[in-house]
């Protein structure tokens, strides 16, 4: 399984160790950025994570910053891509199971390293039901102003 990763600076610790834990158990990821804790604008690593997952060249995309909210919008400009923010593990399996979404987004500063964890965990490994919920994922990239 292939992800793509990103955060802003908020977001680089917490990027740094889901990193390692993913990396630890065989996937395959590719880091966008941020690389450091200096100061970083969030749609700077929102959009090539995005466009990668949009373009299938990653299975799924993890991003984070600090409330995660501004990465997350970001990341939904995309047509395709349906990021969920969450901020725990239930929410994660939620996202998957009925939501579809492919890129998982969590608030840096409001989650801790092991209920990360525990998102990124549910998140990769949790199947989207499809059913009743199809139609309704579909309506997402369908609607138009």
């Amino acid at each position: 399984m292939k992800i793509a990763i990103g955060s802003d600076h908020a977001g680089f610790c917490l990027k740094e160790v889901l990193r390692s834990y993913l990396q630890e158990q065989g996937f395959e990821l590719k880091d966008f950025g941020a690389y450091s804790e200096d100061r970083a604008d969030y749609a700077d690593f929102a959009h090539p994570v995005a466009a990668g997952v949009e373009n299938k060249e990653f299975d799924f995309g993890l991003l984070m910053c600090g409330s995660g909210n501004g990465i997350n919008m970001a990341a939904n400009k995309h047509k395709g891509i349906r990021a969920a923010l969450c901020w725990n593990a239930q929410v994660a399996e939620l996202a998957r199971q009925h939501n579809d979404a492919n890129i998982l987004t969590l608030p840096a500063r409001f989650i801790s390293e092991e209920e990360a964890k525990k998102c990124v965990d549910l998140f990769l490994n949790t199947a989207f039901e499809g059913g009743r919920h199809t139609d309704r994922v579909r309506k997402i990239s369908d609607f138009t102003c």
